[in-house]
């Protein structure tokens, strides 16, 4: 996994983890709770998103609960990656531990909802096919690129320490 090209989902700030997972939900399956996905900022996001999507978001993306449901909730919707201008580093490694990129960048705010991107993981380019414009994100770690690689940190561990 080093290029992931979709559309453009676009919000705002601080999307906080009751907004990505409504709380509603957390005692059903993955599989609905990946059906309202966004629900609580947008609740045609499951109709919008498509398989390697890309969504796009501001300033501390993910704060909140420490649950894991948020970025499964995602990445079971379709999400290919999300870029934001940063994180809440709960929300960051566990999108990592599931195998869910995710990057920061400073230049979101020119990213339109709707446009197509293309996002190499490793340099960390962000090329917008729209508007001809590349941004630039912080690259991912080998370590890092290692786990989504492999799927998720369980991927990671199974394959180099071996199945018991």
């Amino acid at each position: 996994m080093k290029t992931i090209s979709g559309k453009a989902l676009k919000y705002g700030d601080n999307i906080n983890t009751d907004l990505i997972s409504p709380p509603q939900y957390l005692e059903k399956s993955l599989e609905v709770i990946a059906q309202h996905a966004m629900e609580g900022i947008d609740e045609d996001f499951t109709r919008k998103v498509r398989p390697g999507d890309i969504l796009v978001a501001g300033k501390n993306f993910g704060p909140g609960s420490s649950r894991e449901t948020a970025p499964i909730a995602l990445k079971m919707a379709g999400v290919g990656a999300i870029v934001a201008k940063f994180f809440a580093r709960i929300f960051y490694r566990n999108a990592i531990n599931i195998g869910l990129p995710v990057l920061e960048c400073p230049d979101v705010d020119k990213i339109r909802d709707g446009d197509e991107l293309t996002v190499n993981l490793q340099t960390g380019e962000i090329i917008n096919k729209t508007t001809n414009e590349v941004y630039h994100a912080t690259p991912l770690a080998a370590p890092v690129m290692d786990i989504l690689n492999a799927g998720g940190l369980i991927g990671y561990l199974e394959k180099t320490y071996g199945q018991k």
